[in-house]
């Protein structure tokens, strides 16, 4: 087929970053490039002796159909079919976002019309739905994508209509909740995807589309079902309202940013909104716990918000940035005399909060002194005004930050342990942002909106290596961290254009995230930094040279002697051992076990 001088063919689609088929044309599933089918089933491994099985390195398991239609059941009986629906593509959008780490992590130089359709062969492979492509389009440099595909063979189809008979909706939640997952995790901003032909519908196949959220507009419905909590809106799955910047007049964006928005849909986000809304009713103390940077104060913030408190004030102090001769004049407040220069009597920040929420952060940090005079305070529900004689009661709901392990610091004697017990009623942990890696695409998406309005400048989107240099990077600094290199990027990004990794990352990051060098046709390709200890030649070379001298050169022979040299160099340790032979953990280990069973 000739290239027309609009389109482009799919030969030129397979040299850019971007890749187009039009209806008609074959389908990409036949093409040949990494990852095939092939590669992708030699993922798959099972061990039925001890119970496992794998894909990559991530744990499966085996379920009946009718196991899963039966919970379904269940689900829609006792929810409703709106949370139901909710659970299920949730549960469809985080096995997405994991099948999409998984391929980026597999096959980092992989074609990109490959990777992308790699979602659709994994999906098949998992036993869920056989996917036609009809036609797709995008560019990863710009961020965009559309495409239309066909499902056959649907299992959840199969399940629901067996319970329920042919109906007037969509019935393919998890599976429009996988490829929204799948497709957001690859292009690295929200795509979503509607059924417009259903099988339970009784249509013949169902038929999906998917755009990027600008592409389709409101897409407050779609979203809905994604968001585990009522008060996550549109905005907090990182959707912005209008994607049009907004002109600045004197200096000020004409609609600032919301600096309150919460992003996520991973398991460990949901998990804590759950927590949240469990204990935001009740007057219990709250204790957030987790790195810097991971959002304890906006969690705090956003507890007062859905709390019978939200019309009171919501007051903030963070411990460690106050004085310790400073601290009880800034929790208990002063009275006109206190000491020189206490010209006025003013109340300190339990006041302040009286029939709202005080919340501490880097409660960690306070002194013995201090944490004592706010153990009375918890206990007694009462404070005494530095200089002051006056006993005043407060209605003040405590909520308590730290990033440090507070049991230890009560074992080391340097917190008191009555007063762990106070703040401990309610614990929250909220996970680093390397463990809720599903997060990383909406958060990016996210605050280059708001930094988009914020400074004014039209900046539309990242480049592919923008994008998994990000996905790959560990955020010691968490969402903080993604927070100010997103704003930088902004910043750095030529007016009209888009985000590259020296926009964001300075060189000393890059040893910590993706490393770039020209492969052979001159196109960048992704890699770790290399290591004495990753020389792969190293390792054959010396085997070779003592499996000569022994007369034993069988293939099964040298890959057994190959593990245990790999293992015994990483001491034991069989992810480092993975490393060095180009495997995973969960590959190693299954042919570790099948070397060493009896014949």
């Amino acid at each position: 087929m000739k290239p027309t001088p609009s389109r482009i063919s799919l030969a030129e689609a397979s040299r850019t970053t971007g890749a187009l088929m039009r209806r008609g044309e074959p389908s990409p599933l036949d093409a040949v490039e990494s990852p095939r089918l092939e590669d992708i089933a030699e993922c798959l491994f099972f061990s039925p002796g001890d119970g496992r099985i794998w894909l990559n390195d991530q744990r499966m398991v085996l379920m009946h159909s009718s196991s899963l239609g039966n919970l379904r059941r269940e689900l829609i009986d006792s929810l409703g079919l709106e949370r139901a629906r909710g659970l299920l593509t949730r549960a469809g959008y985080e096995s997405g976002a994991r099948d999409a780490q998984l391929v980026r992590q597999r096959w980092p130089d992989g074609e990109p019309r490959s990777t992308f359709m790699a979602g659709t062969r994994l999906h098949a492979l998992e036993g869920v739905v056989k996917v036609e492509p009809v036609e797709f389009e995008f560019d990863l440099e710009r961020g965009t994508y559309s495409g239309e595909f066909l499902w056959h063979h649907s299992s959840e189809d199969d399940e629901h209509i067996d319970a329920y008979g042919i109906g007037t909706e969509p019935a393919c939640w998890s599976q429009l909740g996988y490829a929204m997952g799948y497709v957001t995790g690859m292009l690295g901003r929200p795509v979503i995807f509607r059924e417009v032909e259903c099988r339970s519908m009784g249509s013949a196949v169902c038929r999906v589309i998917g755009k990027t959220a600008e592409q389709w507009g409101d897409v407050s419905d779609d979203l809905r079902y994604l968001n585990a909590q009522d008060f996550l809106s549109a905005k907090s799955f990182g959707v912005p309202q209008t994607v049009t910047p907004r002109p600045v007049l004197g200096g000020a964006p004409a609609e600032a940013p919301n600096e309150r928005e919460m992003v996520g849909v991973s398991s460990a986000f949901k998990s804590a909104c759950h927590m949240l809304t469990r204990v935001a009713p009740t007057r219990a103390t709250v204790l957030f716990t987790g790195e810097s940077g991971v959002g304890k104060e906006l969690f705090a913030a956003m507890l007062h918000r859905i709390s019978p408190r939200k019309d009171q004030a919501f007051v903030a102090l963070n411990c460690a940035a106050i004085p310790e001769n400073l601290i009880e004049s800034e929790l208990f407040g002063v009275e006109r005399g206190a000491y020189t220069g206490a010209s006025t009597s003013r109340p300190g920040r339990f006041e302040r909060a009286d029939g709202g929420t005080l919340f501490l952060d880097e409660v960690g940090t306070l002194s013995l002194v201090g944490q004592g005079k706010l153990l009375r305070a918890l206990q007694e529900g009462e404070i005494e005004r530095v200089g002051g004689v006056r006993t005043i009661k407060l209605d003040v709901r405590v909520v308590a930050a730290t990033n440090v392990d507070l049991q230890a610091e009560v074992r080391a004697g340097r917190f008191r342990e009555d007063l762990y017990f106070r703040l401990d009623v309610f614990p929250i942990h909220l996970p680093p942002l390397r463990e809720r890696r599903e997060d990383i695409p909406l958060l990016m998406n996210y605050f280059l909106h708001r930094y988009v309005r914020l400074h004014g400048r039209t900046v539309h989107g990242y480049t592919a290596r923008a994008v998994k240099a990000l996905l790959n990077y560990d955020f010691p600094g968490n969402i903080r961290e993604l927070q100010n290199l997103v704003e930088r990027g902004v910043i750095s990004a030529e007016e009209g254009g888009v985000i590259d990794v020296p926009h964001m990352l300075r060189r000393e990051q890059l040893r910590d995230a993706a490393t770039y060098s020209v492969d052979a046709a001159g196109a960048l390709a992704s890699g770790q930094m290399a290591t004495p200890a990753a020389d792969a030649s190293a390792v054959p070379a010396s085997l070779l040279d003592r499996l000569g001298d022994a007369g034993s050169l069988s293939l099964p022979s040298l890959e057994r002697r190959l593990m245990d040299e790999a293992v015994a160099r990483a001491t034991g340790n069989l992810a480092a051992a993975a490393r060095l032979l180009g495997l995973t953990r969960a590959q190693l280990a299954y042919r570790l076990k099948a070397a060493r069973s009896p014949a």
